[in-house]
């Protein structure tokens, strides 16, 4: 890559790096909580498996350990210790005697693949890293055997897709072993870097646990996809998740509920949710963790005022030569960084600009008065990207709408860590919201 002169380079460097880009991270500077890493987004990125460690997704002390031995800022520290904390979980998971019993099974390979996963997170900005698909390879074989040993195994399953060229990765979950009983049912999708697989601990455990089906989905920009089909990001979301819903009331119309069957959007999935529930009218409620307005709104106002001049004005080359001089000279924070990297390779593209001009696609007003169904919209009281955005979201929903403010340590983006919280107050809603009895829309 062509670097700039220091007389080019030098002003907009420095205006660039006054962005404090975080990327769904948030400020430590009044954390209520202990922090795991003095860099923002390692502390989050630290947090995700600690909270999923409450169903079986890690364990506390090896999360810790890695924790201080991890370099705050170091990509490259954070990859390797990761690595290792995963192949030596491994190498207990495979032994004959961890065997005995299901139990010990799936929590030494869910650690596993909850492991290869974080491993995974810094990886992406060299698309022609061998970790990328390597670790993902790792990872899957893991979580499958953790799955397989569920007291009901989940069952992969591969979706086409009736509207593009691609197809649908998905996991279902059954609540009971009755062929017969219509249960309550999640349809559930993560966002801009999260996978199915995370969504097993953070969603699917405890609605399983309260007796309700699940499955978790994947369409392009997301982690499988992504690798497997080489697809990135589709603002018209209703293509993903309408196979979904096919599948769900042909092949599973005996087990489920159609009058309490739910969609979960989390993350930039909360956009990618509102997106689908907009033109998807069997759905009987939504959730979105957080409510989501605008995308271009919310990566925009991470950046310098000139950087975003330099943008708009529609000088790409130029907006796109200083942003990744920068990536590659080390010169942005982490958060910067990894949103950079996870960004391109999420929405196949190289050029930050056409990113940037993609994302614009992903805003809810011309279509959210088409959403007719109780949608329970989550706001955190730390968020830092979708700031203000779940009131928006809320509002033009009108009666439809639940906002529900989460505070102090579960006021995390996605109430990482806070995952008890997460669920009770999600499912205290669905209860009132659709209730024990069926009910039509």
């Amino acid at each position: 890559m062509r670097l700039h002169s220091s007389a080019y380079v030098g002003p907009l460097f420095a205006a660039l790096l006054h962005c404090g880009v975080t990327f769904a991270a948030y400020s430590t500077a009044n954390s209520p909580m202990l922090l795991l890493s003095n860099d923002s987004t390692m502390n989050f990125d630290l947090l995700t498996p600690l909270g999923e460690s409450i169903t079986g997704g890690g364990d506390v002390g090896p999360i810790l350990g890695a924790a201080k031995d991890i370099k705050a800022g170091n990509m490259t520290s954070f990859i390797d210790v990761f690595y290792k904390l995963a192949n030596d979980t491994k190498a207990q998971a495979e032994d004959p005697e961890n065997a005995y019993d299901p139990l010990n099974v799936r929590e030494t390979w869910f650690s596993v693949a909850s492991y290869f996963r974080k491993a995974d997170g810094y990886t992406h900005g060299n698309w022609s890293n061998p970790l990328i698909n390597s670790l993902w390879v790792e990872h899957i074989e893991a979580f499958d055997k953790g799955i397989a040993a569920l007291p009901i195994p989940g069952k992969r399953i591969r979706i086409p897709a009736t509207q593009g060229n691609f197809t649908i990765e998905a996991i279902w979950y059954s609540a009971s072993e009755s062929k017969h009983d219509k249960l309550p049912t999640l349809i559930i999708g993560n966002g801009f870097d999260a996978a199915q697989e995370d969504s097993y601990h953070n969603f699917v455990a405890p609605a399983l646990a309260r007796g309700w089906n699940c499955i978790t989905y994947e369409g392009p920009g997301q982690p499988t996809v992504r690798r497997d089909q080489n697809l990135g990001f589709i603002p018209d979301w209703e293509k993903v998740v309408t196979p979904v819903v096919d599948y769900v009331l042909s092949e599973k119309k005996h087990v489920v509920d159609n009058n309490r069957l739910v969609l979960i959007g989390n993350s930039f999935g909360g956009y990618l949710a509102a997106r689908a529930a907009a033109f998807e009218p069997r759905l009987s409620a939504a959730v979105l963790i957080d409510g989501v307005w605008d995308n271009y709104a919310a990566y925009t106002r991470e950046l310098s005022p000139e950087m975003l001049d330099i943008y708009e004005a529609g000088n790409y080359t130029q907006f796109d030569d200083v942003l990744l001089s920068a990536r590659e000279a080390g010169n942005l924070p982490t958060g910067a960084a990894w949103g950079i990297d996870q960004g391109l390779w999420a929405f196949y593209t190289h050029s930050p600009s056409d990113f940037f001009t993609q994302i614009k696609q992903y805003n809810v007003e011309s279509f959210i008065n088409k959403i007719k169904i109780p949608v329970f919209v989550g706001d955190a009281e730390l968020e830092s990207s979708y700031i203000g955005q779940p009131k928006q979201v809320a509002d033009a929903l009108g009666h439809w709408a639940t906002l529900h403010t989460f505070k102090g340590v579960a006021g995390f983006h996605c109430q990482t860590g806070s995952g008890q919280e997460l669920s009770r107050t999600i499912h205290a809603w669905l209860n009132k919201a659709l209730g024990k009895a069926n009910h039509g829309h």
